[in-house]
């Protein structure tokens, strides 16, 4: 048995991570975040080794700080926007925001004008924030299935690892050949790009407009479902100590270069390095996640990136700290990928945008809180006690979750892949989020090799098909009628007008559609009147096109 599982688990890994080659609107999104988090983290070790040249350790961490407060305040506010409109909107403003913001940073650093180099900092940090929320609304819409969305996620985490260790050797050879400016330069180039791959995707929101109104009280209606949910609450402050350990080790790294290690401001970057090459490894072995519970790897990796980072403390030397560096962000880069993706099951659809917007708020104000933590520990008593104490942020935030450390997979997970495809569908736009909801939770699966039949002409109609991925042909007495695809369902002539099915559909490609069976087809698509008047104008369009292909 447990071998059979083991295949099993193998296969549905395998069969998600090939399917993202075939999706093109998902790949567009993970090349654009590449570029994202090699400007995000370039950038970033550049404003505090330029910090940090005028004016030490006090400088960088007000400067870092001065950064992050009002990305805190802003990000709650502007995810909102990912729910009540596309995501792509969010995600697209956002990038080019930072690359404007990154191009007057470099002109000021040129300029010799370090409060315009700050503000324009200030500005690109704020921008940063919209990307997460967004993408975090828009990978859902863009998904074919549960476990695509994993995968998805654990690429995602692949490729911030890579963009973590990229960005140290891009900012530590940008800086070491042409200066800090010439790292904002180049990012600004990145997010530019990063904007231009998003822009054309087309993709409703989650909610409807009903929705929306329904929940317009908007960042607090995340904070609540946070307070009523101690599961939530539990990820939302790990994820928050996990961004405290991160703010303080950005500082911590530029201190152990200069510092403590005696080296020059590039190994700064070359220290982020190691971290970063650590969790690119992570994020390879985090395929395992696809097709498992969450729970027991997000406490272990908590585990691992406390107790390695706590060993940084004990002083062992360039070598033992490059490899220190490297499993804390192998610890780093599981516990992110891992929480993140349980995170997105947890959340109801209409809030994805707005739980996701508080997170980042919250990521942000942890960012900060660290940056300003090293140099407090360190007053007290030196790195070594900085280092002891950002180690042991993520056990005390774990302690504090009492008993919800153990049930951090308990409860139904919400099939949010599911519901963005049935809202991503015309004929279901307008159902308000229980029905649309439970309809999702009713969809099963259906693989269909190419040239497989999925309904017969002739046959009773007992289900409607919501098409995820490939392309579909019908065919009606032997006459092509269309070629249907993602964003588009067939079966519902003979479900809405009790007839026999009036067309032959078969897999144009290999599809993933999902069934929905008739009678729960038909009580949420005649018991909501919209939907029922779209369904009618749906099922004539397609009948009158079915008698012109005929003629």
């Amino acid at each position: 048995m447990g071998t059979t599982a083991a295949v099993s688990r193998r296969s549905r890994r395998t069969r998600a991570f090939g399917s993202l080659t075939g999706n093109q609107a998902l790949l567009r999104v993970l090349v654009a975040y590449l570029l994202f988090t090699l400007a995000e983290y370039a950038v970033w070790i550049a404003m505090l080794v330029f910090a940090y040249r005028r004016g030490g350790t006090a400088i960088a961490g007000l400067v870092a700080v001065a950064q992050l407060a009002p990305a805190a305040l802003v990000a709650p506010v502007a995810a909102s926007v990912a729910d009540r409109r596309s995501p792509v909107v969010l995600l697209a403003g956002g990038y080019l925001v930072q690359a404007a913001a990154m191009a007057g940073t470099a002109v000021a650093v040129g300029a010799g004008a370090p409060l315009a180099a700050y503000t324009g900092a200030v500005v690109a940090a704020t921008a940063v924030t919209t990307t997460r929320p967004a993408q975090s609304a828009l990978i859902p819409s863009v998904a074919a299935t549960p476990d695509q969305l994993t995968a998805a996620n654990v690429v995602v985490g692949w490729l911030e690892a890579a963009g973590v260790a990229a960005a140290g050797l891009l900012a530590g050879v940008l800086i070491s050949l042409a200066g800090v400016g010439s790292v904002f330069a180049v990012c600004a180039g990145l997010g530019l790009l990063a904007a231009l791959l998003v822009a054309a995707l087309r993709t409703p929101p989650l909610a409807t407009r009903a929705d929306v109104d329904a929940n317009a009280a908007g960042v607090s209606e995340g904070l609540r479902l946070a307070v009523r949910q101690p599961r939530l609450r539990l990820m939302l402050a790990l994820l928050t100590a996990d961004a405290v350990v991160i703010g303080a080790l950005d500082l911590l790294v530029v201190i152990l270069a200069l510092t403590v290690l005696g080296r020059s401001p590039g190994w700064a970057g070359y220290l982020q390095f190691a971290f970063g090459a650590g969790a690119l490894l992570a994020a390879t072995v985090s395929a395992v996640l696809v097709g498992r519970r969450l729970g027991g790897p997000i406490l272990a990796a908590a585990l691992a990136f406390s107790v390695t980072l706590a060993a940084v403390a004990f002083g062992p030397g360039l070598a033992g700290t490059l490899v220190l560096l490297a499993v804390a962000g192998a610890g780093h880069c599981l516990l992110t990928v891992a929480s993140r993706t349980l995170l997105q099951r947890s959340v109801p659809p209409q809030l994805i945008g707005r739980i996701f917007g508080l997170l980042e708020g919250l990521t942000m104000a942890g960012l900060a809180l660290g940056a300003l933590l090293v140099p407090a520990l360190a007053h007290l008593g030196g790195s070594r006690l900085a280092v002891l104490g950002v180690a042991a942020v993520l056990p005390l935030a774990a302690v504090a979750g009492g008993r919800a450390v153990f049930r951090l997979d308990a409860g139904t997970a919400v099939p949010v892949v599911e519901i963005a495809l049935l809202r991503s569908l015309p004929l279901f736009a307008e159902l308000p989020a229980p029905a649309i909801e439970g309809l999702a939770a009713a969809l099963r699966p259906v693989r269909l090799s190419a040239g497989a039949v999925l309904i017969q002409q002739g046959d009773p109609g007992d289900a409607y098909f919501a098409i995820a991925a490939g392309e579909l042909d019908a065919e009606q007495d032997g006459r092509f009628l269309g070629r249907y695809g993602r964003g588009q369902g067939v079966g519902e002539i003979a479900l809405l007008r009790a007839v026999p099915r009036t067309a032959t559909v078969v897999a144009h490609t290999a599809a993933t559609v999902y069934r929905l069976d008739r009678d729960l087809f038909l009580t949420a698509v005649l018991g909501h009147a919209p939907t029922r008047r779209q369904a009618d104008r749906i099922a004539a369009a397609r009948l009158a096109a079915d008698r012109a292909a005929g003629r």
